[in-house]
């Protein structure tokens, strides 16, 4: 299709044209042209970006579609529809399915499943046998089949000797394994934080020390093998410390952190609202603002919604028994600009939710200069916005995010050729 955007904002650190007000013509998928006043003949689509800026297209690169096997809580359709609506035109998927993602042929599902869509999912294989972190999943099988890096979502690979090997493993082809730092003997059947809000509540805690010590363990792991190791969530100010250590004497690690610890903390669990229960869990004020302060330095390096779909029937109990998670890929964007009021640059945030993520990954990154196959995501920065239900795009309602104001509105993706208009 052909598309002409008037006056909108770059905000692209790999475009020449980067935090300059510019017309952009869109022929045929590429960008073709740039300019003041651009005139174009032919048939195409004109949208007026006064007041818009627009990034290479964003990629969230830790969410679950829950397909295959829990397709009631969300499937590569509905998943594709909501990622589109937050803005992302890249996705990794988790690989805690039923059937796990543990081979080449559930990663062929995936990719086979999606294609032609306008949102690229990307499968992440599992780094155990059905994400049981016991024994090693055909790592380099599905490596060639088009895995992008290896995870085991959200359970924690406790075995050390487990670990080691997959990091020696994908030393092979420069892989990445991703880390869920949380020792399940020290966390063992916690609800939230352990601090003061547990305790006032009477629920049992999680303590910061149970992620602190796998991500020791990790990046000593990690430098023993040399290997690429990528910490998925952090929740702790201790953690961001440790990190920011490991990376200024060398150590190959990354590390991502959830929206939503970003603008929420322990304290939203006094009314024992179950869409706030997530692991890690919610930490504390100070933790918060260890996290924000770790992404304006660099010591975090992406941003993820940590999108977990759930039925009603794991979420509508009491608190010991919901499950964790909440979804969060439509809103992830606009709440973490929310949380950062003016504090960090819209340029920051999009290398942290659309450029970060893809180089991990070892994907191309998309860019807005000329001749470039066109992908990108065209937002407000600074609209403000209700989410209210009847706009949720997932199969499932676990958000404690309806009916909240928040800042940021994604106005339209566009990839492989085809517009999504919001």
């Amino acid at each position: 299709m052909n598309l002409l955007l008037r006056s909108v904002t770059v905000v692209d650190p790999n475009s020449s044209f980067n935090q300059k007000q510019i017309d952009i013509f869109i022929k045929d998928g590429i960008v073709s042209a740039f300019g003041k006043k651009i005139k174009t003949e032919g048939k195409f689509k004109e949208i007026d970006c006064k007041g818009l800026s627009v990034s290479p297209g964003w990629f969230d690169m830790y969410a679950s579609f829950c397909d295959p096997g829990f397709e009631y809580k969300e499937d590569i359709q509905s998943g594709v529809n909501v990622a589109a609506a937050g803005g992302f035109t890249g996705v990794a998927v988790l690989p805690d399915t039923y059937p796990a993602l543990h081979s080449k042929s559930e990663i062929e599902y995936i990719l086979n499943r999606s294609k032609g869509k306008i949102v690229d999912v990307h499968a992440l294989g599992a780094i155990t046998r059905k994400c049981e972190g016991k024994e090693l999943a055909e790592i380099y099988d599905m490596h060639h089949a088009g895995a992008v890096a290896y995870s085991d979502a959200r359970n924690p690979v406790g075995d050390s000797g487990v670990m080691m090997r997959a990091l020696q493993y994908v030393k092979l082809f420069d892989g990445v394994v991703f880390s869920h730092p949380d020792d399940e003997n020290v966390s063992h059947d916690g609800s939230m934080n352990e601090g003061v809000v547990s305790t006032n509540l009477g629920l049992k805690g999680m303590p910061s020390l149970a992620e602190e010590l796998m991500v020791v363990r990790d990046i000593y792991l990690a430098e023993y093998t040399q290997s690429r190791l990528h910490f998925s969530l952090i929740s702790t100010a201790r953690s961001v410390d440790l990190i920011r250590a490991a990376k200024k004497k060398g150590v190959k690690v990354t590390c991502g952190v959830s929206s939503m610890h970003l603008m929420f903390d322990d304290g939203e669990l006094n009314e024992f609202d179950t869409n706030f229960k997530l692991n890690p869990s919610l930490r504390t004020k100070k933790d918060v603002a260890a996290l924000i302060a770790g992404l304006k330095d660099g010591t975090i390096d992406v941003i993820v919604s940590a999108h977990q779909p759930q039925n009603i029937e794991l979420k509508d109990v009491e608190f010991e028994y919901a499950d964790f998670g909440a979804i969060n890929l439509q809103t992830s964007f606009a709440l973490a600009n929310t949380s950062f009021g003016n504090s960090i640059s819209n340029e920051v945030l999009i290398e942290k939710i659309a450029i970060n993520p893809r180089k991990i990954l070892g994907i191309q990154i998309p860019t807005i200069n000329e001749g470039e196959e066109a992908n990108f995501t065209l937002f407000n920065p600074s609209e403000e916005w209700i989410f209210y239900k009847s706009e949720n795009k997932s199969k499932s309602a676990n958000t404690p995010l309806f009916e909240k104001k928040l800042i940021g509105r994604v106005v339209a993706v566009f990839n492989h050729n085809q517009i999504v208009e919001l």
